[in-house]
């Protein structure tokens, strides 16, 4: 295995900023939703959804107390994000770094169809990518995300998919490492259906055997990487419940087959699942006993921030009350990852 590409100090540099992303009890928050994500989110508290209340809302998050910076290892940026002020005209960036944490981007241009296959789809944005890598380093973004989607169902995730993503996701991480960025590598595998949680084990192996394959080939230094994939749960649909900790053990069992232990950390999406139960099953796969020389810990968006919209309601007056949800939510996931959350109210 040959990493010729990389010098030692490069290598040292990406693992490193990889290591301290996820250092015991950081997560990452994922503020990258792009504007037509926002209006959504937005329409649901009754705020227009414009380019100033975007800002005004990211402000919200990160001029929270720098004791956020204890829960948060990084912040995932969207593009416009990178460029936005505070009120009082402090950088985004300057700001997360002044309290240590981390910024990141998202790289990439978001998903379209896969010709030949039942619906599924892969992901644009290799095109330029070397380039905008250059500029959100000299931005100050230290590394960046890539979303790749697979669907379970109707002899889905297709064996075409799954090669094709798996291939994007290491072209992807290749070019970010060539130029400094520490690649945040996300295969997400939908919950949406009606499947049960051994189809989700079935098509995570498959899925992630073949994006660490590709990694491999691609001579990517897998130090200086993060992974971000979905829990190994059931779809939404399913008519059987599953514990907590029935996800805990199939979703380490299946990174265990997986994912190589010089992957220094995995960083959950939440996947549509609610705050509470993103929580709740992050912290079983933390109790849970097992080898995992990975650290296992959390890359929320919806997951951080569904209250923290509620609280905030788009008014001024209302900043407090949502900085402190957002703080609670934080903390509770930061002591999932380490197997200490006890409940909503001890956090």
């Amino acid at each position: 295995m040959t990493h010729s590409h990389l010098t030692d100090a490069e290598k040292k540099e990406l693992s490193g900023i990889a290591k301290a992303i996820v250092a015991p009890g950081k997560g990452l928050l994922a503020a990258d939703e792009p504007p037509k994500t926002m209006e959504n989110r937005f329409s649901s508290i009754g705020v227009e959804n414009t380019e100033e209340n975007r800002r005004a809302y990211r402000e919200v998050l990160f001029t929270t107390d720098k004791s956020i910076s204890a829960n948060l290892g990084g912040v995932i940026l969207f593009h416009e994000t990178v460029y936005h002020k505070t009120s009082d005209g402090i950088p985004f960036i300057k700001l997360l770094q002044d309290i240590g944490i981390i910024p990141g981007i998202q790289a990439d241009k978001g998903v379209v169809p896969l010709a030949g296959t039942n619906g599924e789809t892969t992901t644009q944005g290799l095109d330029g990518l070397a380039e905008r890598c250059k500029e959100y380093k000299k931005a100050g973004c230290l590394f960046a995300k890539w979303r790749c989607v697979l669907k379970i169902g109707d002899g889905m995730p297709s064996e075409l998919a799954v090669k094709e993503n798996a291939n994007v996701l290491a072209r992807y991480a290749s070019i970010c490492q060539a130029n400094g960025i520490v690649p945040i590598v996300e295969p997400d595998i939908l919950a949406d259906g009606e499947h049960d949680l051994e189809a989700c084990i079935e098509a995570s192996q498959r899925v992630l055997s073949a994006v660490y394959k590709a990694l491999l080939d691609h001579h990517v230094y897998l130090e200086g990487t993060l992974l971000k994939p979905n829990m190994v749960i059931p779809g939404y649909s399913c008519e059987k419940k599953y514990t907590p900790e029935q996800v805990a053990v199939a979703t380490v069992t299946v990174f265990q087959h997986t994912i190589p232990v010089a992957v220094p950390g995995i960083a959950f999406l939440s996947g549509g699942q609610s705050e509470v139960v993103a929580t709740v099953n992050l912290n079983a796969i933390n109790k849970y006993k097992a080898c995992k020389p990975w650290a296992l810990t959390f890359c929320y968006g919806r997951a951080l921030q569904t209250s923290v919209l509620k609280a905030w309601k788009g008014k001024k007056e209302n900043v407090p009350a949502a900085q402190s949800v957002f703080m609670h939510r934080a903390k509770c996931n930061s002591l999932a990852s380490v197997g200490k959350y006890e409940g909503e109210d001890a956090a």
